[in-house]
C-alpha cells in the first residue's frame, strides 16, 4: 500500500511533551509511594503478629504407619482434628533426648484428660518387628507414656528417618556416628490441619520477628554460654513458656484457620 503524496510529518509540541512526561513521572511517584506505604503497613503487622508460624503441611498421603506400645498399627496424625506434640528419641540412648522428654512429661501432665492433644515419641532405633510391641510396651511403662494420650511408636527405620527429615523438617537426618545416634531432638507442634507450627517472637527493636523452633538442647547451650533472655528466665524456661503458649493457641484454632 502506498502512502498519500501529501502526507506530512506531525509537528511535535515541546510543551505538550514536557507536560506528558511530568504526568508520567507523577504517576510513577504516586504509585511508588502507595506501594511503599502498603509495604510499611504490612511490615508493621508482621512485627507484631504472634500467631504461630506455618512451616510445612504433612499431607495424608505422606503420613506414617507405625506400631504403638499396645502392639496396634496406626497412622500417625490420623484422624486429623487434634493437636500433636512430637519428638524423636532413641530407645538405647534415652539420655540423648532427656531435655525434650522432661518437657513432654510436663506437657502430658498439664493436658491430662484433654482428648484434643496427643503426644508422640517416635523411635529412631526401631526394634525388630517380632519384638517391637513388647519392647515399646516395656519402655512406655518405664517412662509413664500412657495411651491414648501418649504414643510411643516405631516403624521401619529407613522410612522413619526419611519422614523425620522430610516431613517433620528435622535439622539433622538421623544417622549413626561414633557408636551413637545423631538426630534432632526438638519438639515439633502440628496443628489440627497437619501444619507444623513454630512460635513467633516479636522484635523489641521493631525488626522482623524471630521464628522459634522448640530445640531445648540449643536453649540449654545458650544458658551454658550465659546468653540472657532479658526476661529474668533462662532460655530453657522461656522456650517452654513459648511452647505452652503455642499449644494453647493451636488448641483454640479451628482446622481451617490459617
Amino acid at each position: 500500500m502506498s502512502l498519500p503524496a501529501d502526507l506530512e510529518p506531525a509537528v511535535r509540541d515541546p510543551r505538550k511533551l514536557r507536560r506528558t512526561a511530568w504526568i508520567l513521572v507523577g504517576i510513577m511517584v504516586l504509585g511508588g509511594t502507595l506501594v511503599y506505604n502498603a509495604y510499611e503497613k504490612w511490615a508493621t503487622r508482621q512485627t507484631t503478629d504472634t500467631r504461630p508460624n506455618f512451616v510445612h503441611q504433612i499431607r495424608k498421603e505422606h503420613d506414617l504407619r507405625v506400631v504403638r506400645q499396645d502392639g496396634k498399627t496406626a497412622d500417625l496424625f490420623d484422624p486429623r482434628g487434634g493437636v500433636w506434640v512430637v519428638h524423636v528419641m532413641v530407645l538405647t540412648q534415652p539420655e540423648t533426648s532427656r531435655r525434650s522428654m522432661e518437657v513432654m512429661k510436663r506437657v502430658a501432665e498439664k493436658h491430662a484428660g484433654n482428648d484434643d492433644l496427643k503426644l508422640v515419641s517416635l523411635v529412631v532405633d526401631a526394634p525388630a518387628p517380632e519384638t517391637a510391641a513388647a519392647t515399646l510396651a516395656e519402655h512406655a511403662r518405664e517412662m509413664d507414656m500412657e495411651l491414648p494420650q501418649w504414643w510411643l511408636c516405631a516403624t521401619d527405620p529407613a522410612t522413619a528417618h526419611k519422614f523425620i527429615k522430610n516431613q517433620l523438617k528435622a535439622a539433622v537426618f538421623p544417622h549413626r556416628e561414633n557408636d551413637g545416634w545423631k538426630f534432632d531432638a526438638s519438639i515439633v507442634l502440628i496443628d489440627r490441619a497437619g501444619h507444623i507450627r513454630r512460635a513467633v517472637v516479636p522484635s523489641r527493636k521493631g525488626g522482623a520477628p524471630y521464628i522459634a523452633g522448640f530445640d531445648f538442647d540449643q536453649a540449654a547451650k545458650w544458658d551454658h554460654e550465659d546468653i540472657i533472655t532479658g526476661t529474668g528466665r533462662s532460655n530453657v524456661e522461656e522456650l517452654e513458656g513459648l511452647l505452652n503458649a503455642t499449644i494453647a493457641t493451636l488448641l483454640e484454632e479451628s482446622p481451617t484457620e490459617r
